[in-house]
């Protein structure tokens, strides 16, 4: 029998990692030929109220300013459907940036009553997010936090629907190791930078091979979005 850190074992997970985005590059690229255009190309948002179209301008802005810094508009609308879809009450994200995803996240969380708890390194950064989530009359939904979240993140102790992961790369498994227990049944764990830069591989293998995950990968096509189901 091969142990867990055994070659056979990590060949059968790298096996099954090729499998799983080989499949999403065939769904990627039908997507693209049927938009007739890039992948992930679309129509842009559209508000449903004079709120959300305050919210969906500071997002323009704040990617037309700080673009290097954020997450690609589809992974952003992406973060927003699957909160918004599973009825978040508690999002956790690592990274805050300038605040990008969390608008996205918000936009989520101001119809489902919910509220987000995000972690930045960097006080520039964190103050640039507090400046964008005020502007977008959605702060009073925010707990920032300014730290390392290896150490601020330990501390949570409220169960998590969904935990948004886009800080160190090399940290991710270790984020994965101290959060997940908190992660409900039914909540999602969603890792940014599955495509680009290069992940973690150890990462990769605790999300493919732990049987009470199911995880797929979407957006391949970019910086990839890994989105892993906690079933227990």
């Amino acid at each position: 029998m091969e142990k867990p850190g055994d070659p056979g074992r990590r060949a059968v997970v790298r096996g099954a990692l090729a499998a799983s985005l080989a499949a999403t590059a065939a769904l990627t690229g039908n997507a693209v030929r049927a938009q007739g255009g890039r992948a992930g190309a679309g129509r842009a948002p559209l508000p449903q109220s004079a709120e959300e179209r305050r919210v969906l301008a500071v997002l323009e802005d704040v990617y037309r300013v700080h673009r290097y810094l954020s997450v690609p508009p589809e992974d952003g609308r992406l973060l927003r459907v699957l909160a918004e879809s599973i009825g978040a009450k508690h999002v956790v994200e690592l990274g805050t940036s300038t605040g990008y995803s969390g608008l996205w996240l918000l936009l989520a969380l101001s119809r489902t009553g919910g509220r987000l708890t995000t972690f930045e390194a960097d006080r520039g950064r964190q103050q640039m997010a507090r400046s964008n989530f005020e502007r977008a009359g959605l702060l009073p939904l925010v707990t920032l936090v300014l730290g390392d979240a290896h150490a601020e993140a330990a501390k949570l102790s409220d169960p998590i629907d969904l935990l948004f992961i886009d800080a160190d790369k090399d940290g991710y498994l270790d984020y994965l190791r101290k959060l997940r227990a908190l992660v409900r049944p039914g909540g999602l764990i969603v890792a940014h930078n599955m495509a680009s830069p290069p992940p973690d591989p150890r990462y990769l293998d605790a999300v493919t091979t732990d049987p009470a995950l199911e995880t797929i990968f979407l957006n391949m096509h970019d910086a990839g979005v890994g989105v892993s189901l906690k079933k227990a």
